[in-house]
């Protein structure tokens, strides 16, 4: 299916409110008939591990061994470095530009909305990423819903729909009816705006205890929690029980430690989100908080998120999550923040590749299913030009994607 048909479809089904009578479901895609057998030579498991020589067989969507007899469909990609589709934690999906080359805003017509949510998906999953998690929108719903219901291509979603913010006034009836409701309109998670944006003053917005109920609240109805948080709300968060925490600049080591003692996924950016901003900065001034100021500030704090996320990386059982914050001018870029990892946190290649492949896993509750190469585990699979372990910039340059046992992408050659 070609990029423009799919996202002409699921404009029109998103616009009509859904897949009604009048819009023709796409046709789900289907992996190749009877078994597939991927020729490798060099893998990465996804847990820190290396597989040389792998074949491996995929039926059903899943990975069915390491082992496979040569039967069926086979994929040659012993040229190629392979490892599971990558896992983003944190994406604004819903984030793109209008038909003016200008961010988005609530004005756009809906048909051409929907075009551009479905454009940033498509790109993701181009880029190598079979999973994300979109950080909140409720546009983001019908999307979800279209891939993982209909057969529309894309990246497995997981969504917050609209995040949580309030007051220190905000009372707890108040902040657990929150939750409540996005669980009730079928949110996967939580996301919770525990300080001001970074172009504002990275202020705090909520009190400690009050993230202790929102995070409870999250956990009592069986969602996970998210918080964006900065300064001394990293320690608050951790202290609250909240599971994972965005952004983190501005924190100390006492802060950080004390979330990493509390077992919370942190996630600092450094590789592409402030960058793309900078890049973009035109096409956004003049819209919400997007100053001239506030990119300022952006640019001259960047050097804190590089310091940041190096703390936390030196800190022992810290869970490095990897998430990019992508919004319009990033998808499908979205590789480029294992670069930073590398670059301006001191991680090895292979610990920023495992932190979207395990711990991004472990982070949505899913790490007996997504982030290995391993029977049982979905055939999420992902091929590159080149090794990552010598030459991170490799992660630029991805060549197959397999999502479910379906390819979307190869720009190698043809299956056999």
């Amino acid at each position: 299916m070609s990029k423009y048909l799919y996202l002409a479809l699921l404009a029109a089904a998103a616009v009509t409110g859904g897949y009604a009578a009048d819009v023709e479901p796409v046709p789900v895609p289907l992996p190749p008939p009877g078994p597939v057998v991927i020729l490798t030579a060099h893998a990465l498991d996804g847990h820190g591990g290396t597989l040389e020589d792998a074949r491996i067989g995929v039926a059903d969507g899943k990975i069915t061994s390491l082992a496979a007899s040569l039967e069926g469909t086979v994929i040659d990609l012993r040229s190629y470095t392979v490892m599971p589709g990558w896992i983003d934690t944190h994406v604004h999906l819903s984030s793109h530009f209008d038909r003016t080359g200008r961010i988005a805003t609530e004005t756009e017509p809906p048909m051409e909305a929907a075009m551009g949510i479905s454009a940033a998906a498509w790109d993701t999953l181009m880029g190598g990423f079979t999973t994300v998690q979109t950080v909140g929108d409720p546009s983001e719903k019908p999307l979800r819903d279209a891939i993982r219901d209909h057969g529309f291509p894309g990246p497995r979603v997981l969504t917050s729909l609209a995040w949580v913010a309030g007051t220190p006034e905000t009372t707890p009836d108040e902040l657990r009816a929150m939750v409540r409701e996005r669980k009730a309109q079928g949110a996967d998670l939580v996301k919770i705006f525990a300080s001001a944006s970074q172009r504002v003053g990275a202020t705090p917005t909520l009190t400690e205890a009050q993230l202790k109920i929102l995070c409870d609240e999250a956990r009592a109805v069986g969602l996970r929690s998210m918080v964006h948080a900065y300064r001394s709300q990293v320690a608050a968060a951790g202290r609250a029980g909240c599971q994972q925490i965005e952004h983190a600049t501005y924190a100390t080591r006492e802060e950080l430690q004390t979330a990493v003692d509390a077992g919370a996924f942190i996630s600092p950016q450094v590789g592409l989100v402030v960058q793309s901003y900078l890049e973009n900065k035109e096409r956004y001034l003049g819209v919400g908080n997007y100053t001239e100021e506030g990119m300022q500030i952006m640019q001259r704090d960047m050097y804190l998120d590089f310091e940041v996320c190096s703390l936390a990386a030196q800190l022992p059982n810290a869970k490095l999550v990897f998430s990019t914050d992508a919004t319009a001018g990033a998808h499908g870029r979205n590789a480029d923040e294992f670069i930073g990892r590398v670059e301006y946190c001191g991680q090895t290649p292979m610990e920023a590749l495992v932190s979207a492949s395990k711990v991004a896993a472990e982070a949505l509750g899913m790490v007996d299913q997504l982030g290995r190469l391993a029977p049982g585990y979905q055939a999420d699979i992902i091929a590159l030009d080149g090794d990552p372990l010598q030459d991170i910039t490799a992660v630029r340059r991805v060549v197959f994607v397999m999502r479910g046992g379906v390819v979307y992408k190869w720009t190698g050659g043809a299956a056999e």
